[in-house]
């Protein structure tokens, strides 16, 4: 039994995924979760109170692990400067997977408190991955080095997501760029 409940709450964060990466948030009901896992709605509710325990949920599973791919990036780096560009890199290229689509469609949304307190811990997490580099690299205050430098990731993301006119790979040139070397470029 506890086995068939993992599955079934296993297929609703992936059908969460699913909606939040085609149609944002406004995607994501409990009816359409249902259509998507054959569920019915009311079953739904035996697994999530609300649509923000299911936003809760998503980044309690998805951001460590999205997080962890940019570690690992940053560890296969050598130097303060190449953490900084794998930083960078790493978090742009998981733009196009459904768990960073969901993530940046849970953070553009109207949520409670709990989810987006969720969300800022989550991003800080983040952000404290860079701060020793940045302190490496001589900055005086590398937190807020590091803030800033999220910032300039968080512009790229919503580039690439709009489809904006530039090929991804050259918003991710410009940003790396701007990360290493301010708007010198």
């Amino acid at each position: 039994m506890a086995e068939h409940r993992s599955m079934q709450r296993a297929a609703l964060l992936d059908a969460a995924r699913s909606l939040l990466s085609e149609g944002g948030t406004e995607a994501l009901t409990f009816p359409a979760l249902a259509e998507r896992t054959g569920l019915a709605r009311s079953s739904v509710y035996e697994y999530f109170r609300s649509r923000a325990a299911v936003v809760e949920e998503l980044c309690e599973v998805d951001f460590p692990l999205w997080a962890a791919e940019v570690a690992a990036a940053m560890e296969r780096a050598g130097s303060a400067d190449d953490k900084v560009e794998a930083y960078v890199r790493q978090q742009l290229a998981l733009v196009g997977d459904r768990r960073h689509r969901a993530v940046v469609a849970i953070s553009a949304s109207e949520l409670d408190a709990g989810a987006r307190e969720k969300i800022r811990a989550a991003h800080g997490g983040l952000v404290a991955m860079v701060v020793e580099a940045l302190g490496e690299m001589g900055h005086e205050q590398p937190r807020l080095a590091a803030m800033l430098l999220q910032g300039v990731v968080d512009a790229a993301v919503r580039r690439i997501e709009l489809g904006a006119a530039e090929d991804p790979a050259v918003v991710t040139d410009a940003a790396v760029a701007m990360a290493l070397r301010g708007v010198k470029g």
